[in-house]
């Protein structure tokens, strides 16, 4: 009888102790973690905006250099200072950019007609007249017309930086597209947008082969 008491005792304290490592101190401590690293990952993240503390000092941060783009990348003039979403004066300074990449041959602006409709086209449409799937004529989700890009009076003739500006900080109601388009290809819609618009320069035609290459 003696043994069964102590036995159901025993039993009592593993249950106990069993459903007290099951609490959680305020909702929020799992309590302890045979392997933390499977919960926590320590890793570093790349381009993470956080600075790693030591000793009181920042001894790490992740963001890239001021002013840095990526291999292969081009910016033109367009400043990473100008980097206030909607600020007034960057909007109006970036009139006097102009864009960097010389006139698209044929293959590089279709290649920049693609990038428009896949990421411009379902607002713009692809005639460039604002009445893209979003927007059908009124009956799509869309309640009000985008800009018409050949049309409208003051897209028709704004300057390439102020393009640059709105397709990389975003504009009114359109959000930025910096995420989707790198400033080359940003570049490069801007070119096929302008070869649109009222006269604008179409593609440039691939050299003609030289006769008196030798073969």
């Amino acid at each position: 009888m003696r043994t069964t008491t102590i036995l159901s005792f025993g039993m009592m304290a593993l249950l106990v102790t069993g459903l007290s490592s099951c609490y959680r101190a305020g909702g929020n401590s799992t309590g302890t973690i045979y392997m933390p690293d499977m919960a926590y990952s320590r890793a570093v993240e790349t381009y993470s905006d956080v600075s790693y503390l030591k000793d009181g000092k920042i001894n790490y941060d992740a963001t890239p250099v001021a002013g840095t783009i990526k291999r292969g990348d081009i910016l033109g003039g367009f400043n990473l200072a100008m980097d206030k979403a909607g600020d007034t004066t960057n909007y109006v300074a970036s009139k006097a950019i102009v864009n960097p990449l010389p006139a698209l041959n044929e293959k590089d602006m279709a290649e920049a007609k693609r990038l428009y409709n896949v990421n411009c086209g379902i607002c713009h449409g692809e005639k460039l007249d604002g009445n893209g799937p979003l927007y059908k004529d009124g009956t799509g989700p869309y309640p009000v017309a985008p800009k018409n890009l050949i049309a409208d009076p003051i897209v028709s003739k704004m300057p390439e930086g102020q393009m640059m500006y709105s397709l990389t900080y975003g504009k009114n109601l359109m959000g930025s597209y910096a995420a989707q388009l790198s400033t080359k290809q940003r570049w490069m819609v801007i070119h096929y947008v302008k070869s649109m618009q009222p006269g604008g320069k179409p593609a440039e035609a691939a050299p003609a082969a030289d006769s008196t290459t030798a073969k």
